[in-house]
């Protein structure tokens, strides 16, 4: 670099020499980006850590107010799976729901944006299907324990103070 810097102002003197390498520049184009996806990250992150201590919130509320519910239900001879899966439906189906909402928001914003680069990945419809069945495998873990145990317990215990 030295050298074309003195053979620059041989040919060209009183102009300023300005060079770089093909990697710093790649690596300057895309430092922008790179803050932008290191941000995203986070905010995800703390985002899902929110909306599962939320969910874990609203299951535990439910759960405690429909405990002598589930006791009668268990005592008229319902299993621990249908209790569960009537207590569940309703999170997974707003969860499902949001999915739903989110997705074509979610591609419509991502093309735009890949748009910006010469060399882009194409969006395919399993991303977020993958993603949307993640949602749905995390809050039926955020759900399950809870309507699992409370669908265990023993009705005579909740039924007794009636």
């Amino acid at each position: 670099m030295e050298r074309l810097k003195r053979e620059m102002a041989v040919l060209e003197p009183g102009q300023e020499f300005r060079a770089s390498f093909v990697d710093d520049n790649v690596n300057d184009w895309y430092t922008g980006e790179r803050m932008m996806s290191l941000f995203f990250g986070i905010a995800a992150a703390i985002a899902i850590v929110l909306s599962c201590m939320g969910l874990l919130a609203m299951v535990l509320l439910i759960v405690s107010q429909r405990v002598k519910e589930i006791g009668v239900r268990k005592v008229l001879g319902a299993s621990v799976s249908q209790i569960s899966v009537l207590i569940s439906r309703e999170f997974v189906g707003l969860v499902a729901l949001a999915v739903v909402i989110a997705t074509p928001l979610s591609w419509l914003i991502m093309s735009q944006w890949l748009q910006e680069f010469p060399y882009r990945v194409a969006l395919e419809w399993w991303m977020f299907a993958g993603v949307g069945a993640t949602a749905l495998g995390l809050a039926l873990l955020t759900v399950g324990f809870h309507v699992v145990r409370a669908a265990m317990a023993n009705p005579v215990k909740n039924l007794r103070t009636e």
